[in-house]
């Protein structure tokens, strides 16, 4: 990768923390559009008795505090590794990508 694309991919990385931390405090912490429909339709209570991202880090992209409650730098936290695992896994792909490419001559 050459040096200019490269400051575009850093520049590019740097704008995406920036917004994941700075729009993250402010996300809904309400249930989305697949919980919602579960609960008025009355199919919730099937879920499983020990989710599975019961033991995740960061289970249901929530982290509380002491009180129960999410602190904003807890959630542009999530926000940032969060950005920064897709970051790593996409450039893990097109890496890879690009070694099988074959050479062009």
């Amino acid at each position: 990768m050459n040096r200019k694309t490269w400051a575009f991919v850093v520049a590019g990385l740097l704008l995406a923390l920036a917004l994941a931390a700075l729009v993250s405090p402010f996300a809904s912490g309400d249930p989305d559009g697949l919980e919602k429909v579960a609960h008025d339709q009355g199919f919730i209570a099937r879920e499983s008795e020990e989710p599975a991202w019961k033991w995740s880090p960061w289970p249901d992209y929530w982290s509380e505090s002491e009180d129960g409650q999410p602190t904003p730098l807890r959630k542009a936290a999530a926000g940032v590794i969060g950005t920064l695992l897709v970051f790593g896994v996409a450039l893990a792909i097109a890496r890879l990508a690009a070694r099988r490419r074959p050479s062009q001559a």
